[in-house]
């Protein structure tokens, strides 16, 4: 008889225990390790400090408003053919007085997330002033301003401009300031340090197309400079902006990658 109420009591006692366990907070999960950049990508300004940098998405200063997600430092990082390609071309444009400028290299793919659910929210147009002045925000993926894919995100695309040297610092924009559209007159566009294109960086208009037949002048030359200067070296040209080229042929021309820009991503 004093085995059976020995194994209800434990019984009894168990309960407790259990629920008690059932209800106790679990052990923290494990933050998920950020992925790393393959050994054949490199900062650009390890293979060339003079090209200037001036990497909008890490700033509030572009369409959406905001610093973009994956933006972690202001560098430029790149497959190291690209960068050493565009090293080459420094050097060529050095000579003559003038310097390239980045304003964005390798995109993680979670910065292009965060382009295209900005895009879904019709709501947030504050930078329709400057950015797309003439296009309506429901039209940005049909007209091709905004996919769900980048280039960039494979590691040898980037936006890049020629400023006239010395190149004097910019001053930094101030969220919520008067926006001036980026086709405007150069004089009352946002300061640029770079050379006249005839519009701003990531100005959603066709006036942005490379060889747009109103860009005349010393805008078209500039245009031609820059083109003509990278496409010796192995760069493409996206026919829609004047602004954006790619390495070919590419390292990765299949992998979009989704580390952030940081040096902490480098693993050389």
């Amino acid at each position: 008889m004093g085995m059976p109420r020995l194994a209800v009591a434990l019984r009894a006692l168990a309960l407790p225990v259990a629920a008690l366990l059932a209800v106790a907070p679990s052990a923290p999960a494990q933050a998920k390790p950020e992925p790393k950049a393959p050994k054949e990508f490199v900062a650009l300004s390890d293979v060339d400090p003079t090209i200037l940098q001036e990497i909008r998405y890490f700033t509030p200063h572009n369409f959406t408003g905001e610093p973009v997600d994956g933006y972690r430092r202001p560098m430029c990082i790149l497959t190291r053919p690209a960068a050493v390609a565009l090293h080459r071309a420094q050097r060529q444009l050095l000579r003559r007085g003038y310097t390239l400028k980045v304003y964005d290299c390798y995109r993680p793919q979670r910065a292009v997330n965060d382009f295209v659910e900005w895009a879904k929210d019709l709501g947030d147009q504050r930078m329709k002033g400057e950015f797309y002045p003439e296009v309506d925000k429901t039209r940005l993926f049909e007209d091709g301003y905004i996919a769900e894919k980048s280039g960039h995100s494979r590691g040898s695309t980037m936006d890049l401009t020629i400023a006239r040297l010395p190149a004097l610092p910019t001053r930094p924009y101030v969220p919520g300031e008067q926006l001036v559209p980026c086709y405007a007159a150069k004089k009352d566009r946002f300061p640029d340090n770079s050379v006249d294109m005839g519009t701003g960086y990531d100005c959603f208009d066709t006036l942005s197309h490379t060889l747009d037949p109103r860009i005349k002048g010393v805008q078209r030359a500039n245009r031609l400079l820059l083109k003509g200067t990278l496409e010796k070296l192995g760069f493409v040209n996206l026919a829609e902006e004047w602004w954006h080229f790619t390495y070919r042929p590419e390292l990765f021309p299949d992998t979009y990658f989704d580390f952030p820009v940081s040096r902490r991503s480098l693993t050389g």
